[in-house]
């Protein structure tokens, strides 16, 4: 019998635990941190690190807009793409697929990519 296991879903939590506008921060094994976002019941993930310093964008605000803003420095970042919108971010953040199943909120790890502008 072979037996397959995902190495590269990670468990955040209870989809009822994710307010709307809040942010949670996951540390999988042997991966930098990732934010975990619920913006208009929708659920982003991208890098927690901010690409201009060493600041948790898990720490800053999100907006109904998707943006978040790192705490640090005041540069803004859209959740959804992982583009940097304001100065002095310029470079993007990974982003993540998130998957919702059966009230649990699951980020593919290893699937983070940047995405193309």
């Amino acid at each position: 019998m072979n037996c397959v296991i995902n190495l590269s879903r990670f468990y955040v939590c209870e989809l009822d635990q994710l307010g709307d506008g809040e942010i949670v921060q996951i540390t999988p094994p042997a991966r930098p941190p990732i934010a975990v976002f619920r913006v208009d019941d929708q659920l982003y993930a991208t890098d927690d690190t901010c690409t201009h310093g060493q600041a948790l964008l898990s720490e800053g605000d999100v907006d109904d807009d998707f943006v978040v803003e790192c705490p640090w420095h005041g540069g803004t970042f859209d959740i959804r793409t992982g583009e940097a919108l304001s100065f002095p971010c310029v470079l993007p953040l990974k982003v993540y697929p998130v998957q919702l199943e059966d009230g649990k909120v699951y980020v593919d790890v290893l699937a983070g990519a940047v995405k193309a502008g």
